[in-house]
């Protein structure tokens, strides 16, 4: 087994797998400056904000710790954050939230005197940095350095048989190694929740677990939705899952089976090496953009009906679960553990492919959703008003 890979090393000890100039907006009024710069610039990804966040606004807590979660990534180099004023109060307390060794520079509209002109000054600042960016080299770093993010999404009946247990065993081999796992879509527990409350280190964590999804539950239930025995995705049912609970009993496979080591909210960072469960909904742009918040340097999302979303600053590894979704959907899919349904390849001899791609990604190997620029963003704002952050 791989040990070690080839990264971009941080001040701060972490390790990236890419090495990106982020152009980051604060709010949909710069969005269309932020794109224009990042189409031109050299070595630039950006993404587009869809909401205005603010302290009277609910998800205000998670919203400011999403974004400086981003600039401080390290698959990033360096960040412009990109406001419409100096006095923008979302500029400021991210800015108060990100630690001293966080590496960007604030452009504003107003400052730079419109958005011709702000566009000009954020093309100036990626050149500049990008010579800097090119002289970086990967050097050797084991593999206790990753933080890997599991997501499936778009499931289908084979999801639970073949992909879900590859990633799983990949999940444990990295945490063999000493790395981190995330295991995310809290409303995708429910119902498998006892599985993971097995296994984990200590009474605390079990009952931070069992806290996390009834809390999820029941602010889901005071919208009117009852999970359990009830599918609430269409596509799922589409796919062939009948509940919630045979979701969930395929879904919690991601993380294979080692112990659960921590309970954490939404783009938290994972505090210790091994397993740990972060607090997110079901919606896959929300739990990707949480999980690269929390530093993951990689996903591998699993898929049994397809879907092109990828991250800005994260690589994300897509997995098909039957191969005739790999032929259909070539261009979004890197990997097929199809074989396992069809006979051809046991669990772990797919696992084993995996994990060779995901030290491959790391390395700096492209996926799909880079090549095709699947850049979706979206913070999950909480569970319902006044729970936005516990």
């Amino acid at each position: 087994m791989r040990s070690t890979f080839h990264g971009f090393m941080r001040a701060d000890g972490r390790v990236g797998t890419r090495n990106h100039l982020l152009v980051l907006p604060l709010s949909p009024a710069v969005n269309r400056v932020a794109m224009t710069a990042v189409r031109e610039g050299p070595g630039a990804v950006g993404v587009q904000v869809s909401q205005d966040f603010g302290p009277d606004l609910g998800g205000w807590t998670l919203a400011v710790r999403t974004l400086a979660g981003w600039v401080d990534h390290p698959n990033v180099y360096r960040t412009i954050l990109l406001a419409a004023t100096p006095s923008d109060r979302l500029l400021t307390a991210v800015s108060e939230h990100l630690p001293t060794t966080a590496t960007y520079d604030v452009i504003t509209l107003a400052e730079a005197g419109g958005a011709r002109r702000a566009i000009s000054t954020v093309l100036a600042r990626l050149r500049q940095w990008d010579q800097a960016r090119k002289a970086v080299s990967r050097q050797l770093a084991p593999l206790s350095g990753l933080v890997l993010g599991t997501e499936c999404g778009g499931s289908d009946a084979c999801s639970g048989l073949s992909a879900n247990p590859a990633l799983g065993r990949v999940s444990d081999r990295l945490i063999e190694a000493g790395g981190r796992v995330i295991l995310a879509e809290t409303t995708e527990l429910i119902g498998a929740e006892h599985l993971l409350a097995e296994r984990a280190v200590t009474p605390s964590v079990r009952e931070r677990l069992l806290a996390t999804v009834h809390h999820a539950e029941l602010a889901a239930m005071r919208m009117g939705v009852d999970f359990r025995g009830a599918q609430p995705s269409p596509g799922n049912m589409a796919g062939g899952i009948t509940t919630i609970e045979e979701k969930s009993l395929g879904c919690v496979h991601k993380g294979g089976s080692s112990p659960l080591a921590d309970v954490i909210d939404y783009a938290e960072r994972p505090r210790v090496p091994g397993l740990t469960v972060m607090d997110t909904p079901g919606h896959d742009v929300m739990q990707l953009v949480g999980m690269a918040a929390g530093g993951a340097q990689i996903i591998v999302f699993t898929t049994g009906r397809g879907t092109p979303t990828g991250s800005a600053i994260v690589p994300v590894i897509k997995v098909s679960t039957r191969t005739d979704l790999k032929t259909q959907l070539a261009d979004i899919i890197d990997l097929d553990a199809g074989p396992i349904i069809d006979g051809e390849l046991s669990v772990d001899q797919v696992a084993d492919q995996l994990f060779r791609q995901v030290i491959a990604v790391a390395n700096g190997q492209t996926v799909a959703a880079e090549r095709g620029r699947d850049w979706e963003f979206g913070i999950f704002s909480g569970w319902a008003e006044g729970m936005a952050a516990k």
